[in-house]
């Protein structure tokens, strides 16, 4: 039987504060199988944000084990884990995290820029962004000049640039409206019919109804 896509075992995560230790994660143990569409609900404060963090390795356990396909990444070199984070792991995020003063073009190249260490020949950001639903002269556009909604689309093009397996989104509809919203999950809803592996941190039961299953966390533990 093959390994779960991402495996947590026994994961704590401690920040030291002046005022006392913060225990965000205590004891977190999950399996994610590939192909899956996880979704991660919880208070405020209740840890999800960084379980996805742990999930993308944009942090490491203060203590217990993150497996990716079977490998702890404590063994992962440095250049192993950025290698990882870059080709396997695509990100979005709520505030859409775009670099303003480039192109809706030039933000999906970016990670191709930083992969083959020169500009983008293939034409995969502008297959990309057409297979999010912008194309023409919107794709010549800053992000000061698209909405809300055009501006996660380009985010989930750029997320989609080096092809990865896994996709982490941390509320990707909190500053949309309800029907732009929508629009957005339908594309993730998509995305993960052809088979990519996607787990979401959202506070909405209307959006985690899109998953195959829901994780609670509640003061950094999962739900029972």
């Amino acid at each position: 039987m093959d390994a779960p896509v991402i495996r947590l075992e026994e994961v704590r995560k401690v920040y030291p504060r002046p005022a006392g230790d913060v225990v965000a994660l205590n004891g977190v143990t999950l399996s994610i199988e590939e192909g899956e569409f996880v979704a991660i609900m919880g208070a405020s404060g209740s840890g999800k944000s960084t379980l996805l963090n742990q999930l993308g390795c944009l942090d490491v356990p203060t203590s217990g084990r993150l497996l990716i396909d079977g490998t702890d990444v404590r063994d992962l070199s440095d250049i192993e884990l950025t290698n990882l984070r870059r080709d396997a792991i695509g990100f979005i995020f709520q505030k859409f995290n775009l670099i303003p003063l480039l192109t809706a073009y030039e933000n999906v190249e970016l990670p191709l820029i930083m992969k083959h260490r020169r500009r983008d020949v293939s034409g995969r950001p502008a297959e990309l962004l057409r297979k999010v639903g912008l194309e023409g002269e919107m794709i010549t556009h800053t992000p000061p000049e698209l909405s809300g909604g055009q501006q996660q689309r380009v985010a989930i093009a750029r997320a989609l640039a080096n092809n990865p397996r896994i996709l982490l989104a941390d509320e990707p509809t909190g500053n949309l409206d309800s029907k732009t919203g929508t629009q957005i999950m339908d594309l993730l809803a998509d995305l993960h019919q052809e088979g990519r592996t996607i787990v979401m941190v959202t506070h909405d039961a209307r959006t985690a109804a899109y998953a195959d299953r829901v994780v609670t966390i509640s003061d950094g533990r999962i739900a029972r």
